[in-house]
């Protein structure tokens, strides 16, 4: 049997568990079960799509325009592919395909390719602009490529939208030298010109890319201190480089409530949400945000109280995490509860609302994994012992497991 025949009985294949599954994880939110067809991260990247993205759109949202121009002017990737862009010229039409570069975000800033193959890739808007990552175009290899931080390929009607399922895609992420992945490299073709040999060329112009990264990036700017990581799931930490900040716990209490709250305090608020109805004088409080706004070299305005330097948030992503649907790393980013030694007013009202979304999401996934392992932190939790033993089959070995946690929190 020729290749091309195997690859059509693949899409033919695929289109069938496309039309079974989608519609149903849609409306009912079923998991595809038994398919030998289906990728278990295929799957899961539908059912967070689903939440956002209308399988039948017929392209990806754009950005900007202007915007993007000036991004690709900025970015640091534009030297080392420039540097490259006769090879990746002639990789992509030769053999075919289209190929493009996106920021950190999943929007397009470069792409190359023949005329026909560029053509069809812009009535789906994959070109400079389009937006790709999953919250805006659902399942393709550039999302899961992003989202996983590995490379990725995804196969016809693997997409989750219609409208690419002509496609098939090779895509790996691009890291600069700190290992932060900066964007990610892409080659597209229909899915007849599917190649095996492909994956291996964009994994050899991306280790280019790197290997340029690591010499011009030292050129390009001076060395600045990287975005702080706050720690605050069941424990108050803030580190920088590796070097934990030297803050109080009222400090701490401070950054965690402008992190989770980006567009900023005015002072009465901040100083409620801190004390409540306590009487504190005014330079007490003013004191704690000078301290923090020198631990983070001037990174909170002034007036109206915000973050104005970078700081990664574990809270602050298990929320992102929630709105995109996506309780598999909603709970493997908590912890435990927002700063357990608090009793700042503002942070009870965030651990609250924290505690009660992650539940009902656990409560609202049809993986029993989800409800297993939120189990464990909520022993008491009956409701959740017993949303497990409803999603686990008759012969599954782990409704052992949440038998034992349901009688036990009954007791």
């Amino acid at each position: 049997m020729s290749q091309r025949s195997d690859l059509r009985q693949r899409r033919v294949r695929l289109e069938s568990e496309w039309s079974r599954w989608v519609p149903r994880m849609k409306t009912a939110g079923s998991h595809p079960i038994g398919s030998q067809e289906l990728r278990r991260d295929v799957t899961e990247s539908w059912m967070r799509s689903l939440n956002s993205v209308d399988p039948a759109r017929d392209s990806a949202p754009v950005h900007d325009g202007d915007g993007v121009h000036h991004r690709w002017s900025g970015s640091p990737l534009r030297g080392p592919v420039d540097g490259l862009a006769d090879e990746l010229r002639g990789i992509a039409e030769d053999a075919g395909f289209v190929t493009a570069v996106t920021d950190e975000s999943g929007t397009i800033l470069w792409t190359c390719g023949g005329p026909t193959m560029r053509r069809r890739a812009e009535r789906v808007n994959f070109a400079p602009g389009g937006r790709w990552d999953e919250p805006d175009m659902g399942t393709n290899a550039l999302s899961l490529a992003l989202r996983t931080g590995r490379p990725s390929t995804v196969f016809s009607a693997e997409h989750l939208v219609t409208a690419l399922h002509g496609w098939v895609c090779y895509c790996a992420p691009v890291r600069g030298p700190d290992g932060r992945v900066l964007g990610v490299l892409d080659m597209s073709t229909t899915w007849d010109r599917s190649n095996p040999l492909a994956m291996a060329t964009v994994r050899s112009l991306v280790a280019t890319i790197e290997s340029r990264l690591r010499v011009e990036l030292p050129r390009q700017a001076p060395r600045t201190v990287g975005p702080v990581n706050l720690a605050c799931l069941g424990s108050e930490q803030a580190v920088r480089d590796g070097v934990p900040l030297a803050l109080r716990p009222r400090q701490v209490e401070i950054l965690t409530l402008l992190a989770l709250e980006p567009d900023g305090f005015s002072p009465d608020r901040l100083r409620y949400a801190l004390y409540g109805d306590r009487a504190v004088t005014a330079s007490t409080f003013k004191a704690e945000i000078s301290h923090l706004r020198r631990a983070l070299d001037g990174g909170v305005a002034t007036r109206r109280y915000a973050l104005t330097a970078p700081v990664s948030c574990d809270a602050a992503e298990v929320l992102r995490a929630l709105k995109q649907g996506d309780t598999e790393t909603a709970l493997r980013l908590y912890r435990g509860p927002l700063l357990p030694r608090s009793q700042a007013p503002g942070i009870e009202e965030w651990r609250t609302h924290l505690e009660v979304a992650v539940r009902e999401a656990v409560l609202a996934s049809s993986d029993p994994e989800h409800a297993l392992r939120y189990g464990e932190r909520a022993p008491y939790d009956v409701e959740v012992h017993e949303h497990a033993l409803r999603l686990l089959g008759p012969r599954d070995p782990r409704r052992a497991v949440a038998a034992g946690r349901l009688a036990t929190a009954r007791d």
